[in-house]
């Protein structure tokens, strides 16, 4: 059996409250172009198989990104919100809206086959190429 650990965030102008049920206190990276241009660097997240919570959901703005995943974000100041697939519940959160920056394991980069040659993490983690990745949620 899995225990979960929930952890709490918040936007920017706290206008969306977020709560997020996780079963591991890792963090992931991902360098797919999409993502950083998004964010402008490499979108940090912790993921989770559950729907997330928001208090403030009618400032809450969904792009639809692609043809299989969406991502989230305040419609008042902007901040990132999540990436969420379309179908599967995959939820990926950004780590810096999560209160308790504690505990945190950096554990696994993906499409790093994206990554641009000016940036390296120090971290010895697992490394995913997108093609790797998107075979382990099609295999699901």
């Amino acid at each position: 059996m899995t225990t979960q650990v929930e952890r709490q965030g918040r936007c920017l102008c706290r206008a969306v409250n977020i709560t997020v049920n996780l079963e591991k206190m890792s963090v992931s990276a991902c360098h797919c172009s999409t993502c950083r241009r998004w964010g402008g660097g490499p979108l940090m997240v912790v993921e989770s198989a559950t729907p997330l919570q928001f208090e403030g959901e009618e400032h809450v703005q969904v792009y639809d990104s692609s043809e299989w995943a969406e991502r989230g974000f305040c419609s008042r100041c902007g901040t990132h919100l999540f990436y969420r697939l379309k179908q599967g519940g995959f939820y990926a959160v950004p780590v810096g809206l999560l209160d308790n920056q504690d505990n945190w394991t950096f554990s696994l980069q993906v499409f790093i086959e994206e990554k641009p040659a000016f940036y390296c993490f120090a971290n010895d983690t697992q490394t995913l190429t997108g093609k790797e990745l998107v075979a382990q949620f099609s295999a699901e």
